[in-house]
């Protein structure tokens, strides 16, 4: 149980203000995360990490020379959003490009790939890789679908050394592509954890028995076997990965490999050394020759009571950047000479950034038809943060079952900032389509992870399609919502059938299209999509999920729907009420 916190909602920004006061010798902060404190040489590619919290030393831990040159974090268990990650590398960037390095998640993937869009189109050139090692969560047929765990360390490392090495950005990538290749995971737990102001852990392990191929969000694993002695979890951790080796590897025998045993959070030291003296030994006994093993903790998760296991298969040149120098504020290794402090490190501290005055918010002009219009987006955004806060408990419970259990909490930080932000721009005179836009990046921003690229895709298309100009009729809001229904598909990839949100937003959108197409005022029409919203949310619950965290426990999701689909119909249908009382 994580039991020192204040506000739940703001221990990622609490744990992170700390952090970087802690260590100001190897990091400086700046919005959205951490760089290095000392001077990168100008033309170096930089190598920017990132997730969620919960995590330590992953990310921020790993912000120093000889590994990553900044990272970008996110909320508890969720990505850090497209804006915190541009502004990460933008601060990291010294002239040679940058390399964005993150786990496989969803809305890793989505967040990181729109700051790679931002970042190119500021004429920095970017690329992208997502560490995949976890064998637990996809077959080898389906390796790219695979979640990244404690095989970030090593993936991440080995770009950084190059990029040290002062490889150009092609080539770094190239780098961080082999380490990826030649990396594989496998974890087990024996209890969950528990997130802050939660009174219950996300999953539970019976007593005497263990969870086999979990995840590092809380994911419960993919199986349960009996508690084993130390030497047979050893055993198991060594034998699962040894029958998957890299296509270019036959035999384990004569083999290099860096090894890493991983402590989740609260197996202590002295335990994870007596498992990793059978690892070795199992691993001798096959011939591997191990490369600067790693023991302890390295990517954790809260309080988990668990392990992983992590080998990568090292040729000549991935042994030169394993073995490296590497100074931070939680890996060292080696010897590096002294180091230059940045010069940028002194112009601003992070108190002066937060006590400065803004410069005062401007709005676009708008007509005094789409402000007035604006009064019904802001009523329609208090009551979605009103309905997601009464079922947060709920959303969260639903997502448990298959997934992090996050949703709730995700939802929540979303929706609040989404409104407070609208209610900055409505009371600065903006037009509807402002109110919606300005609530769309406060929604991605302090939600992260893929609902809050969803949810500030959805808003942005329809702020889009509002306008400031004129008072959007029916029509003009049925075409913002199928406009927001594509945009969620060609961003995220779902289509219905997938067990997503997709279940509901696509029949939500076309029964909204079909009812305006009829004549129906704004609210009949939205009230008759609302219904079928909710059935379309309830169908959900006889789909096996395909895409996201759910996805590697599909069969344990049957019976229950979708938190995405379901909170979506939650919302269509407060929206609904606050359309009757703006009529």
């Amino acid at each position: 149980m994580t039991r020192l916190f204040n506000d739940p909602a703001a221990f990622a920004d609490e744990a992170l203000e700390g952090f970087t006061a802690a260590h100001r010798r190897w990091v400086r902060p700046v919005t959205g995360g951490v760089v290095r404190a000392t001077a990168t040489p100008a033309g170096q590619v930089a190598v920017v990490i990132g997730g969620g919290s919960g995590h330590y030393p992953a990310f921020s831990g790993l912000v120093g020379r000889g590994l990553a040159h900044g990272a970008a974090v996110g909320n508890v268990f969720a990505s850090p959003s497209a804006r915190q990650i541009h502004s990460v590398a933008t601060a990291a960037h010294a002239g040679g490009g940058v390399l964005l390095m993150y786990g496989n998640y969803a809305g890793d993937v989505l967040h990181f790939g729109q700051a790679a869009e931002r970042l190119a189109a500021d004429g920095v050139e970017t690329r992208t890789f997502a560490v995949a090692d976890d064998i637990s969560s996809a077959a080898p047929e389906e390796s790219a679908k695979r979640r990244g765990i404690a095989g970030d360390l090593p993936v991440f490392k080995a770009a950084a050394a190059a990029a040290e090495q002062g490889l150009p950005l092609e080539e770094v990538l190239r780098v961080a592509e082999r380490a990826g290749a030649r990396t594989r995971s496998f974890g087990i737990a024996f209890s969950g954890c528990t997130l802050p102001g939660a009174d219950h852990p996300l999953f539970t392990v019976p007593e005497a028995r263990m969870a086999v191929g979990l995840g590092i969000h809380g994911e419960p694993g993919i199986g349960e076997e009996a508690l084993p002695t130390a030497d047979e979890a050893a055993r198991l951790l060594v034998e699962t990965l040894l029958k998957e080796l890299p296509e270019d590897v036959a035999d384990p025998a004569g083999q290099r490999a860096a090894v890493i045993l991983n402590g989740l959070g609260s197996v202590k030291y002295e335990e994870l050394f007596v498992v990793y003296r059978r690892v070795a030994a199992l691993l001798g006994d096959a011939g591997v020759e191990i490369v600067d093993p790693e023991v302890g903790e390295l990517v954790t998760s809260f309080d988990m009571a668990g392990i992983s296991l992590t080998l990568t298969w090292l040729d000549d040149r991935l042994e030169e950047l394993w073995r490296a120098p590497a100074d931070t504020p939680a890996y060292r290794k080696g010897a590096l000479d002294a180091a230059e402090p940045d010069p940028d490190r002194a112009s601003v501290t992070a108190a002066a950034q937060d006590t400065a005055v803004p410069a005062a918010p401007v709005v676009p002009a708008a007509s005094d038809a789409s402000r007035g219009a604006a009064d019904t987006v802001l009523a329609a955004l208090d009551a979605v943060a009103r309905v997601v806060d009464v079922h947060a408990d709920e959303l969260g419970r639903i997502d448990a079952v298959a997934g992090d259990g996050d949703h709730g909490i995700g939802m929540r930080r979303g929706s609040t900032a989404a409104h407070r932000a609208a209610h900055d721009a409505h009371g600065l005179g903006a037009g509807a389509g402002t109110v919606l836009t300005r609530a769309a990046d406060a929604w991605a921003d302090k939600a992260g992870g893929t609902s809050g690229a969803l949810w500030g895709t959805i808003l942005r298309s329809l702020g889009t399609a509002l306008g400031d100009r004129d008072a959007p009729d029916a029509a003009r809001v049925a075409e913002g919502v199928t406009e927001a229904s594509a945009a969620v598909r060609r961003l995220g990839g779902a289509e219905v059938g997938d067990k997503t949100m997709v279940d509901v937003l696509v029949p939500f959108a076309d029964a909204l299209a079909a009812a305006t197409a009829e004549g129906l005022p704004l609210a009949d029409a939205w009230d008759r999509a609302a219904t079928t919203a909710t059935a379309a949310a309830a169908g959900t619950a006889d789909l096996l999920p395909r895409r996201g965290r759910a996805r590697p426990h599909a069969e344990k999701s049957l019976g229950t729907p979708d938190a995405g689909a379901h909170s979506l119909a939650l919302i269509t249908r407060a929206v609904h009420g606050a359309l009757l009382d703006h009529h």
